[in-house]
């Protein structure tokens, strides 16, 4: 899903696919690029699971499949929620240390 999302276009795709449904040529007009270079990229998406197509009529919209963009951001949110837990834990322990230590030189790793 992120190397999905890794491309600018992909990711604008998304962000107008967030307003509401487009077909591929209503998605391509706003690039300098053909539509097929915008199918191309809708498959990128599809693969990922981020976008569906469904036939209606003579048209073939494109869905933005929001329920995959909240797995992403329970799976975000979890590691999120660690890293902050994390500062915590060395915030707590860096009040514990008294103000007046003198900081230790960086290592070089040459020898002496």
């Amino acid at each position: 899903m992120f190397s999905a999302l890794a491309d600018p276009t992909r990711r604008d795709i998304v962000a107008r696919l967030a307003i509401g449904d487009a077909t591929v040529g209503e998605l391509a007009r706003p690039y300098d690029v053909t539509v097929q270079a915008v199918s191309k990229h809708l498959k990128v998406l599809e693969g990922a699971g981020l976008v569906s197509r469904s036939q209606d009529a003579q048209r073939r919209p494109v869905h933005l499949e929001a329920e995959v963009f909240d797995l992403m951001t329970k799976w975000i949110e979890r590691y999120r929620l660690r890293a902050e837990e994390r500062y915590r834990r060395l915030d707590g322990l860096l009040r514990t240390m008294p103000d007046d230590i003198e900081p230790m030189p960086p290592e070089t790793g040459a020898p002496r």
